[in-house]
């Protein structure tokens, strides 16, 4: 039997979001993407739901509102599994001292030194995707003890 892909519903998207707390930013710059590594958390209120990130004041991210993709996942390389969460939107300033913002959904970069610029994704789109593996008629893979 082939692999089957399946469409994540919002609620599991967003659940995959509350869970984790890296995931990459892709943003076009000079005319060209590029994808970077960010800690972030998911913000949600009974009016927004956002993704939280923060980063250095004057770098590739921190600039006026710009479209992004922002995307989570995990892998299975062994079983040939795994899923992932696309959110698209754009990326805006935030003031982290307005409405208790600082303490309630600071996404707590890994690196704190100098992460200054407080940015959220307003999205548009949430998406998701899981990858179920091909049935085998074997009850283990050999690469899975290995």
């Amino acid at each position: 039997m082939d692999a089957t892909l399946e469409e994540l519903a919002l609620d599991e998207c967003l659940e995959f979001l509350r869970e984790n707390v890296v995931g990459h930013v892709a943003v076009v710059v000079n005319d060209f993407p590029i994808v970077l590594p960010v800690n972030y958390r998911l913000v949600e209120t009974s009016a927004v739901t956002w993704i939280a990130i923060r980063t250095r004041p004057g770098n590739v991210l921190d600039r006026e509102a710009v479209p992004v993709a922002f995307e989570i996942d995990a892998i299975d390389p062994v079983h040939h599994q795994g899923w992932s969460v696309l959110v698209r939107g754009t990326l805006h300033h935030v003031d982290p001292d307005a409405a208790d913002f600082r303490e309630r959904f600071d996404p707590q970069p890994w690196i704190v030194t100098d992460r200054d610029a407080w940015l959220v994704v307003q999205p548009f789109s949430i998406t998701g995707r899981r990858l179920h593996p091909t049935t085998t008629d074997l009850g283990f893979h050999i690469r899975g003890y290995l």
